[in-house]
């Protein structure tokens, strides 16, 4: 493990949540030998979230994996241009291309595809209706933890939800990517398309929106491979 090129972690969370929903990965990666830094996104806008996800990228003590959960995957994806990342993680993430936000890429949903409960903004800042967020959000989580997802909402800004990524570090680092074939907040097709186009080494795991919250264990497994797979370079 030690040999490991990048044996430092920086996880980074999406909309609506916060970073305490990493837990159950961040244990799994420190038992394993890794340095784990969890960035709390303020989710105000792509700029101040991608300075956030920098400051904890320069604090790291080695070069970096940086690992992405949906709206994250587009932090990590303007972010993972840092010369200390060596490879980007998304996990059931947006992998924006340059000029893409969320706000585009989910402008034209797949038929059928399930559509987020997202309320009305108000003072530019967004929630989903807690009485569906665990349908729609964590349907494999534990129902009191949903309740408390649900219920610990950090209102996400309309800002940051059309912030364009500028220039893709997929484009230029390995990456690898965990499809969530359960997702109703993301569309698996989206996330398959969003895959390949990144070139990602790409798993497949059952699991809900919130599948780093409720099979930790395959997303860690999927850090350490990326982590092995630079380390071999």
């Amino acid at each position: 493990m030690s040999n490991n090129a990048a044996n430092s972690v920086v996880l980074v969370h999406g909309g609506f949540v916060d970073g305490s929903g990493w837990e159950g990965v961040y244990h799994q990666l420190k038992k394993d030998g890794y340095d784990v830094a969890i960035v709390q996104n303020p989710t105000t806008s792509l700029a101040d979230d991608v300075a956030f996800t920098k400051r904890a990228i320069a604090a790291a003590p080695s070069n970096v994996i940086l690992v992405g959960h949906s709206y994250g995957g587009v932090v990590v994806s303007e972010a993972g241009t840092d010369p200390k990342v060596s490879a980007v993680v998304y996990i059931a993430a947006f992998a924006a291309d340059a000029g893409e936000s969320v706000a585009t890429l989910i402008a034209n949903p797949p038929p059928g595809a399930a559509v987020p409960p997202i309320l009305p903004p108000v003072d530019g800042f967004l929630m989903l209706d807690k009485a569906k967020f665990a349908a729609s959000f964590a349907a494999d989580v534990r129902p009191s933890l949903a309740s408390f997802m649900a219920d610990s909402q950090v209102p996400w800004a309309v800002a940051a939800l059309e912030g364009k990524v500028t220039k893709p570090a997929w484009r230029v680092k390995p990456s690898w990517y965990l499809v969530a074939t359960d997702d109703y907040m993301i569309p698996p097709p989206a996330q398959r398309q969003m895959a390949t186009r990144a070139g990602a080494t790409t798993v497949e795991v059952p699991g809900s929106h919130a599948v780093y919250v409720s099979d930790p264990a395959s997303v860690a497994k999927l850090i350490e491979q990326a982590a092995a797979g630079v380390g071999k370079n």
